[in-house]
């Protein structure tokens, strides 16, 4: 996929973390095209480790998983994870290290999460080809304690504020929901990234972000957020944890990816009550035939956010429709394919409240903002 010596291919997929085995089953399709890229990320959605206690104000006790199961991410080839997840302090700091250890040391670099704040804030660097690019990661879903401090493991952080603004004079009328982001987190996220675009060629932002499930709906705060962050000098933006696709927005003629949704997952099932809850909490149905991928019906459809990078920036952004089998292995779909022609519909609509243009070349889908009128 590597355009020129003077350019380099990101690949760039959501949350990985199957807690069913085999594990080398799941990149059984997608592993090819993943090989083609010079520099592949993923978001790690579950901590490996034998170690840590369960939080108790915490409801991930599935989000921890034995070491061997890491192999998911060797397999797919990956150089680079973000650990800002809003699962990764949920048995604790131990947890979390080892997760970090674990994947350094199968040489995969780490970004959003540490020893402390200046270590969960500190990017990851790749340099290939003379091109230097950094990544940054936050999370805006933490528990209590989730977050890194100066002197406390945890995780970078980019929280918001929720308020209920009242749009009618009648008692009753459901109000707006305003969410904005903590001025220090929103502070420190653009510090960050002005002093990696000092640096490198590249920055790239992976925010763990927005609400899970329900489809198109994008929270105040992820704008208010992705704008600063381009400001400041990002490059792209990776965005994930609502386990389905959602909006791509171009800022500036920067191109954010709301939600790349799951890629290499797979849950415990939902018994029938469970179920209902669920859809009648979210609106959102389950596809009987995923039961281990209770995430609603469109937490099968997927992405692979594609840029091309050289010592200007990021040059070009494209996605490839992905669709998540029975087996729950990610296919990468090709022209021609009516499921491509569908997921190109569905990314169409997700977006349609954003800046954006989409025009297939090949088998990828290449994005930019609105053709002047």
């Amino acid at each position: 996929m590597s355009v020129n010596s003077n350019s380099l291919v990101l690949l760039g997929v959501g949350d990985v973390g199957p807690i069913h085995e085999p594990m080398e089953a799941y990149s059984a399709l997608a592993r090819p095209v993943l090989a083609s890229a010079d520099i592949r990320f993923a978001q790690c959605e579950r901590v490996y480790s034998e170690r840590g206690a369960l939080q108790v104000h915490s409801a991930g006790g599935h989000s921890r998983v034995k070491p061997p199961l890491a192999s998911v991410f060797t397999d797919c080839g990956f150089d680079v994870v973000s650990v800002a997840s809003n699962h990764a302090m949920d048995w604790g700091e131990d947890a979390l290290l080892d997760t970090i250890a674990l994947m350094e040391s199968k040489g995969i670099k780490t970004a959003g999460g540490g020893r402390n704040l200046a270590e969960a804030r500190r990017p990851a660097i790749i340099e290939k080809k003379g091109i230097r690019v950094a990544f940054l990661a936050y999370c805006s879903i933490l528990n209590e304690g989730y977050a890194a401090g100066p002197n406390k493991p945890g995780i970078a952080p980019l929280r918001a504020h929720t308020y209920y603004r009242s749009v009618d004079y009648q008692a009753g009328v459901p109000p707006k929901v305003v969410t904005i982001p903590y001025e220090e987190d929103l502070a420190d996220m653009v510090s960050d990234i002005a002093a990696a675009k000092a640096t490198a060629d590249a920055v790239i932002v992976s925010l763990h972000w927005g609400i899970h499930f329900v489809p198109r709906l994008i929270a105040d705060y992820q704008t208010t957020a992705a704008k600063a962050a381009f400001a400041a000098g990002a490059d792209m933006i990776l965005g994930h944890h609502a386990h389905a696709p959602k909006a791509i927005g171009v800022h500036g003629g920067k191109t954010c990816f709301y939600s790349l949704s799951n890629f290499m997952m797979s849950s415990t099932s939902k018994t029938p009550a469970a179920a209902v809850a669920f859809e009648k909490k979210y609106g959102v149905k389950l596809d009987p035939d995923y039961p281990h991928l209770a995430y609603g019906e469109d937490g099968k459809r997927s992405l692979i956010a594609k840029a091309v990078i050289t010592k200007a920036g990021v040059q070009k952004t494209s996605f490839l429709p992905v669709l998540i089998d029975k087996q729950l292995r990610p296919e990468v779909l090709k022209k021609g394919d009516a499921r491509f022609d569908d997921a190109v519909r569905f990314m169409n609509w997700a977006s349609e409240d954003f800046d954006h243009r989409f025009v297939v070349e090949g088998d990828e889908v290449v994005v930019s903002g609105a053709a002047p009128a």
